[in-house]
């Protein structure tokens, strides 16, 4: 059959073809490109060539694609590419197959899939399993999420971490390199990934982040005073679904105040508190439990509410969702700390403070109190080699309800201090007796 310069009008015509058969009309254009028309009205593009993988020499017909699925340009283009392997000796056939297993393997191996299956498969287990969650997603994720896991390179993940130092927050920044560099190990040794080396591999925290101070800040009763009387609040309808608008409010407000409050009288780590749900709390008993899944040594945590802590829980709003402290109705834990330090610094004045001085304060004060050392770190849930037996047996229920309770009156103490005048009147009257 004569060549034709194909054209989509021809190709749309009436053609006559064979009541049963089919006919070729080849292309002018592009040697080798026909278009195949069957009796019944159907239409493709075949490529009619000697392919190096054929058995014989002879030439061979080869489905480019149905005409509309692929354009009579789409089915030139192709066919030119197709024509370019054959002549180098590759068949276009095992070309297309290898593409296709390189971009499986590229979705495959997307950082954002190795981060999700680290994250589920490992880093679950971690005893920090949701800040590392949150950090990688947070952090790397968002940056890389459908770039392969293999292409990362080291001034990537240096510029990441330079970030996170940018924001003053190097601590939060060695810890999000701690969890990459664990991430690709792990990927690594999985073996299922296609990744043999870790960007993370030659690079040091001390060169990016610096050397990090030890933090053994501990408040001092001024500086604890102040944060609590700006960690004042007053909930107000509407609050529990946005964030208060309290650029010019004399306090923290809801759900930041009271948390930062309660974070001092319980001693417990930030998110321990923050992801609080009302589920875990029985009023009428005056004890809070919170599940394996949410404390760092995955054990389930025991803590008696001492009245102050009881009655703050008591005057908080509810909401449709199950969170205690939420600016979403209660459907998601309360997030935000940063912004919200901020407001802290500003309305208290207490300087160069993190939210886990506050536990390691009130800590500090629990040895101040006439109460068994065991039942100081069980207070506070804090791991200590050879205690989880002695835990696992005794759980020190009303021991830690009577350590709280001494806590609380010494904050308050603390909180409303006496006069110095009336100090002296104390003294004085103490001598005269004495």
């Amino acid at each position: 059959m004569p060549r034709v310069a194909l054209k989509d009008a021809f190709i749309k015509s009436p053609l006559r073809i064979p009541d049963s058969g089919r006919a070729d009309f080849h292309d002018a254009v592009v040697p080798g490109l026909a278009l195949r028309v069957t009796s019944t009205g159907h239409r493709s593009f075949v490529l009619i060539a000697r392919y190096p993988s054929s058995p014989s020499n002879n030439p061979t017909r080869r489905l480019l694609g149905e005409y509309g699925a692929v354009s009579l340009e789409g089915a030139r283009k192709k066919a030119r590419a197709w024509l370019e392997d054959i002549q180098a000796g590759r068949d276009p056939r095992t070309v297309e197959a290898r593409q296709k297993a390189q971009e499986q393997q590229k979705q495959v191996n997307s950082f954002g899939l190795v981060a999700a299956a680290f994250l589920d498969r490992h880093a679950s287990k971690l005893a920090k399993a949701g800040d590392a969650r949150r950090t990688i997603e947070g952090e790397f994720v968002k940056r890389w999420e459908h770039r392969p896991v293999t292409e990362i390179l080291p001034e990537e993940v240096a510029g990441a971490i330079r970030a996170i130092v940018d924001r003053g927050t190097p601590y939060q920044a060695n810890n999000a390199f701690a969890y990459l560099r664990r991430m690709f190990s792990w990927a690594i040794g999985t073996h299922q990934f296609g990744i043999t080396s870790s960007p993370v591999e030659r690079l040091k925290p001390s060169d990016l982040i610096g050397q990090l101070e030890s933090r053994e800040r501990i408040l001092t009763s001024s500086e604890l005073r102040d944060i609590w009387t700006a960690a004042a609040w007053k909930f107000e309808p509407g609050e529990g679904r946005r964030i208060r608008s309290a650029v010019r409010a004399p306090d923290l407000g809801y759900p930041y105040g009271p948390l930062v409050r309660l974070l001092v009288l319980t001693g417990l780590r930030l998110r321990e508190v923050a992801e609080m749900t009302w589920s875990e709390v029985d009023l009428d008993a005056a004890l809070w439990t919170i599940p394996a899944s949410r404390m760092k040594g995955k054990r389930s945590h025991e803590v008696p509410l001492a009245p102050d802590a009881l009655a703050l829980l008591k005057a908080l709003p509810r909401f449709k969702g199950d969170f205690v402290f939420s600016t979403t109705n209660g459907m998601r834990p309360v997030d935000g700390f940063s912004k919200a330090k901020v407001r802290a610094d500003a309305l208290s004045g207490v300087k160069n403070w993190k939210f886990h001085d506050l536990r390691r304060t009130m800590r500090t004060h629990l040895s101040a109190l006439p109460v068994q050392d065991i039942v100081r770190e069980l207070v506070i849930a804090h791991a200590k080699q050879g205690l989880h037996k002695v835990y696992d047996l005794h759980s020190y229920r009303d021991e830690k309800r009577e350590c709280l309770m001494l806590w609380e009156k010494r904050l308050a103490g603390i909180l409303a201090p006496k006069p110095p005048a009336e100090v002296a009147d104390l003294v004085a009257v103490r001598l005269v007796r004495g």
